[in-house]
């Protein structure tokens, strides 16, 4: 869905044909992108905050399994339904009925919390593991352990701490992810508005990212808000790009409540080796803007 009730200025031709056609208001992406190449320009739309991704999320499959109540269980297994329809790569169609794709939904959901849960506690482990805490939470040992499967070689493992589930649907989820790390899972009396308290005590933290291009020697291309700038040196590229992700890092931060934000940013580069020498080929940045938003008053 579009954020903009008028044409937001200085977009480049084909994300300004979008933005045009989402003036009429929410599309499906189907009906909005009608080339293969408006895809990107769609993806820029969204990361510098003009549009608006909307679809199905966990607590729709809660309502369809009846897990959730509170909000419209019939948009739900609307939504459900029209999402099992879609088909894979495969040409089958992804699930037979919106009661199995939000099934599959919720299982999903359950194997990426306990990928994260075993994540985080091998990085926090005392044992100096050699391998990457990412790879050893989804190793197949690992996953053979904690589902304790039968066979010649049985092992046998479990989360040696309790997992405190937090939010409104707390409830609906983490019943299942204790099973899976076999340990307790607890659920607070009033897990459902920890995460609101958490929002008035936390941070805001706001990031866009951006690109420097070189496609020929002594050329360097600042992918800016208003249009790609060129430059003949890396360095002045990489400059016009963080000025304008922190001008509109900032105002976002301003928007979300946050008076006076503290940017940071951060660059990765790619490069290749021709001819004996090392060329700059992409430089990707990130800029963020942190900072407690101000308290309301009145």
């Amino acid at each position: 869905m579009p954020l903009f009730t008028t044409m937001p200025p200085g977009l480049p031709d084909r994300e300004a044909a979008l933005a045009e056609r989402l003036l009429q208001g929410p599309q499906r992406v189907a009906h909005l992108i009608r080339s293969r190449i408006e895809a990107p320009a769609l993806t820029r739309l969204v990361q510098r905050g003009h549009v608006l991704l909307a679809g199905p999320t966990p607590s729709d499959a809660a309502h369809v399994l009846g897990r959730q109540t509170g909000w419209d269980s019939d948009a739900a297994h609307k939504a459900l339904t029209l999402m099992a329809r879609k088909r894979g790569d495969s040409g089958d169609r992804l699930a037979p009925d919106g009661a199995t794709m939000a099934a599959r939904i919720v299982d999903q959901l359950t194997r990426q919390t306990v990928d994260c849960l075993l994540e985080a506690a091998f990085d926090e482990d005392t044992t100096p593991w050699e391998a990457a805490a990412e790879t050893l939470a989804r190793h197949e040992l690992t996953r053979a352990a904690f589902a304790k499967r039968p066979g010649l070689v049985q092992m046998q493992a479990s989360l040696a701490v309790p997992v405190i589930g937090l939010g409104a649907s707390a409830g609906c989820y983490y019943g299942a992810v204790g099973e899976a790390l076999n340990c307790p899972m607890i659920v607070p009396e009033h897990a459902g508005v920890a995460n609101a308290v958490g929002a008035v005590v936390s941070q805001v933290s706001v990031h866009l990212d951006g690109l420097v291009t070189s496609p020929a020697p002594g050329l360097y291309i600042a992918h800016c808000t208003d249009g790609p700038t060129r430059h003949p040196e890396a360095e002045a590229a990489v400059d016009a790009l963080v000025r304008d992700l922190t001008q509109r890092v900032t105002q976002r931060a301003h928007s979300a409540g946050v008076d006076s934000p503290h940017i940071r940013w951060t660059r990765t580069e790619k490069g290749a080796e021709v001819e004996g020498q090392s060329m700059l080929i992409e430089v990707a940045l990130r800029v963020s803007a942190t900072g407690r938003p101000r308290i309301a008053a009145g």
